[in-house]
């Protein structure tokens, strides 16, 4: 099954982890590209996950968690 994609009859502990792409976070998070990775630079921002030898993508859930302990009065 494709890690994007999430199948609603599977159980939410059961569920695929769902990874997300530079553009995702960015629109997510309204941080610009450059501002994300000096983030995880300096370990104030979750690391990526390595896809391919060129790719790699952002745990939904850690964008998700950090977004929330960043501004939590709107989550």
């Amino acid at each position: 099954m494709d890690k994007r994609f999430v199948d609603p009859s599977v159980p939410a502990n059961d569920a695929p982890e769902l990874l997300l792409r530079i553009a995702t976070v960015v629109r997510v998070t309204g941080l610009g590209r450059s501002t994300i990775y000096r983030l995880v630079a300096h370990k104030e921002f979750p690391s990526p996950v390595r896809l391919t030898k060129k790719a790699v993508g952002w745990r939904r859930v850690d964008v998700e968690r950090w977004t929330n302990v960043r501004d939590p009065v709107t989550h």
